[in-house]
């Protein structure tokens, strides 16, 4: 007998069948493992699985999902362009129905997916563009987890929304770098001159800046700018509104030339400015100027991320997460490796605690800089006191009406009045404890005849008195910016008074004695020299705000309208209605923000309070805030404080992203951890959101980490 044909031949026949029976198998899981669709279109050959950001800021949903890669997309869906994608579907007899088409991003292609039912195939690839780049995502995907947010929340508010016949321009070739540049009037500050060189060599030094007082900001700025283009970087820089934006673009554009950088702002309009963001994004321009949105924008190689005075409150996002500017640039400079400059004429606690830690350096000028710029700043004294007996209760005591004088003789003079339009809010003349409805705790205000009556349900007061000190006077709590101005025209009747606020803000003024009132951060800049005189009135109305913040806030407000006024060699003289006494004041008059906010620091640290320490907001109805803290699962040690009825916001102004819904009272809880506990009390209290959506369980509950604006 043959081999062939005996027991071994017949041994090896059954070990090929077994291998066939194997490979077969193996086959068959392969072909079960590649993604279907129940339309039975071809799939991309290679990589045929898209993992997408669907458009959904649900923080249940904050994850990425797959779709099948149809072989006619496999060309334009790339990573970061936009796609349409049906979501919701559901899978029935081995097809998959239904599911609303949203918008999302290609974050990733991949050879196979987790999922191993239907995969639904992208719907639409709605443009080849790649604006979600792999630097972007990571960003987002930082300052979703830091403020406890959604990832698609943030990539709303760093894309802008496409404009096809943007996209469709091509963009200019990238201008080669600019020399760099002197260091102008940055010599006046001790490690200018260092800060610039440091930049231009290519390194990134971070710095917090105290700005000299005077329009120079804004060149110093764009001198920063033009240091690290010079190394070959980009840069960024963030401001507070469109008046900041304008003045930085034309210090820039008179520096460096025009084409080297774009001005990102909302006056641009939706397409101009999408095409701006194209332009940064393909890499054509490295330099970015603009507000608050432009935190990110995706600038190639930074070497640069700069901020100008963020205690602003217009550099914290409405929107959710409410990211603060601040810290997106700062994780920006880490994660990037750029250069960091934090500055302003003020100083927040925020910045005072970088320095503190030793994460960047004060960058400041001497004593004798700081005097030799600034005015000379007044107050109501005892000599004032001596000769007016009402000095510190008048609301323009003769010192006041004297600094005034005598600025309209060489100039114009800026009056600072804490609130715009005319209607006031009355005060008990005593104690200065506002005047409300017995009925429904709502503002007094003063009817045409004289008589008293509620701003809220209307309800007459014939016989108020104080509930703290039982006096029956009232006074003006606050005098709006056009009362004034009609009160100081008629009192200088041969001077042209003009106003500036938030219905219409000016930018500049002549260098003529005239009377500028304005609210605060609409103070336009005077041509010239600037502002002969000051005058910041209802100082105690700033001061008195139910806010963990009102003493830095008012002194940044002083200091920005201070600013604008000559320095004392000139004769500028600036005049403060506020209790002397007072830290902000004292500050004021030594020009000292940074020593206000080191003293800030340090109470805050005793005290437990941010920046010191991490601390969440959590509000919404009783219920639902008492159940979320239960069942999240906060850091060890994290302190619970409330919650507390949230105050029923005034009817007489616009709604606020943070308001509760209407007719519904909300309650707050503060959760308040040590340093370095943050990002885990950001996930604790996003997992137990999370869980509470899939549960359907009560009310959704809003959560905000380091809230701004703590009472």
């Amino acid at each position: 007998m043959s081999r062939e044909n005996g027991r071994p031949g017949a041994e090896t026949g059954a070990g090929e069948q077994l291998a066939l029976i194997r490979e077969a198998v193996r086959e068959t899981k392969a072909e079960r493992a590649k993604p279907r669709t129940w339309r039975g279109a071809e799939l991309a050959a290679g990589l045929p699985v898209a993992r997408v950001l669907v458009d959904k800021g649900l923080v249940h949903l904050d994850r990425y999902f797959d779709y099948a890669v149809p072989a006619a997309m496999d060309a334009e869906a790339q990573p970061g362009v936009r796609v349409r994608v049906r979501f919701g579907a559901g899978e029935k007899g081995g097809r998959r129905e239904g599911g609303k088409l949203v918008d999302g991003f290609i974050v990733e292609r991949v050879a196979e997916s987790d999922y191993r039912g239907v995969l639904a195939p992208l719907a639409q690839v709605l443009s080849s563009e790649r604006v979600l780049t792999p630097e972007l995502l990571a960003l987002c995907r930082a300052v979703a987890d830091r403020y406890a947010g959604t990832l698609a929340d943030v990539v709303q508010l760093a894309v802008p929304p496409r404009r096809a016949r943007a996209e469709a321009k091509p963009s200019p070739a990238p201008p080669p770098p600019n020399a760099p540049p002197d260091p102008g009037s940055w010599e006046r500050y001790a490690a200018g001159a260092g800060f610039l060189a440091a930049l231009a060599r290519g390194d990134a030094p971070r710095a917090v800046w105290t700005a000299l007082p005077g329009a120079t900001w804004p060149q110093e700025l764009a001198r920063a700018v033009a240091a690290a283009l010079a190394s070959g970087r980009g840069a960024l820089v963030v401001v507070p509104d469109g008046r900041a934006a304008a003045r930085v673009d034309a210090a820039l554009g008179e520096l460096i030339g025009a084409g080297r950088h774009v001005l990102l702002t909302a006056d641009a309009g939706p397409e101009e400015r999408y095409r701006r963001w194209l332009a940064v994004s393909r890499g054509a321009v490295r330099a970015v100027i603009g507000t608050r949105a432009a935190m990110f924008a995706p600038v190639a190689d930074l070497g640069l991320v700069a901020l100008w005075d963020d205690g602003d409150g217009s550099h914290s996002d409405p929107h959710a997460p409410q990211p603060h500017a601040r810290e997106v640039l700062i994780q920006r400079a880490v994660s990037e490796r750029a250069g960091f400059l934090l500055g302003g004429l003020s100083c927040t606690v925020e910045a005072a605690q970088l320095v503190e830690t030793g994460w960047a350096r004060p960058l400041a000028a001497d004593r004798e800089q700081v005097r030799a710029a600034a005015p000379m700043v007044r107050t109501v004294g005892d000599g004032d006191e001596a000769r007016d007996a009402a000095a510190r209760a008048a609301r323009l005591p003769t010192m006041a009406w004297q600094v005034v004088r005598e600025g309209l003789r060489r100039g114009p003079v800026l009056v600072q009045v804490p609130r715009r339009g005319y209607a006031p809010r009355l005060a008990c003349e005593r104690c200065r404890e506002p005047a409300r409805c017995r009925s429904c705790a709502g503002p007094l205000e003063s009817r045409d005849a004289g008589e008293l009556a509620c701003a809220w349900c209307g309800r007459p007061e014939p016989d108020w008195h104080c509930t703290e000190c039982g006096g029956t006077r009232l006074r003006a709590r606050i005098v709006g910016a056009r009362r004034t101005a009609e009160e100081l025209g008629r009192a200088f009747p041969a001077v042209p008074v003009r106003t500036s606020g938030r219905d219409h803000v000016l930018t500049s003024v002549p260098d003529a004695p005239a009377l500028v009132v304005s609210t605060p951060g609409a103070e336009p800049v005077a041509e010239g020299d600037g502002y002969a005189a000051a005058l910041l009135l209802d100082g105690w109305a700033l001061l008195g705000r139910p806010d963990l913040r009102a003493g830095e806030e008012a002194l940044r407000r002083w200091l920005g309208a201070a600013a604008l006024v000559r320095g004392h060699a000139e004769g500028g003289t600036v005049a403060v209605i506020a209790e002397p006494t007072l830290r902000p004041v004292q500050a004021l008059v030594r020009w000292d923000p940074v020593g206000h906010a080191v003293r800030e620091l340090s109470e805050r640290a005793e005290l437990g309070f941010p920046p010191v320490s991490r601390m969440a907001s959590v509000a919404g109805r009783a219920e639902d805030v008492v159940e979320l803290l239960k069942s999240a699962e906060l850091p060890q040690g994290a302190e619970v404080l409330g919650p507390v009825p949230l105050p029923v916001p005034d009817p007489g102004r616009p709604r606020r992203p943070g308001d509760p819904p209407p007719g519904e009272e909300w309650e707050r809880a503060l959760v308040r951890v040590r340093p370095g506990q943050g990002a885990a009390l950001a996930a604790a209290l996003k997992a137990a959101r999370a869980a509470r959506l899939v549960k359907r369980a009560g009310e959704p509950v809003r959560v905000r980490i380091d809230p701004p604006d703590l009472g």
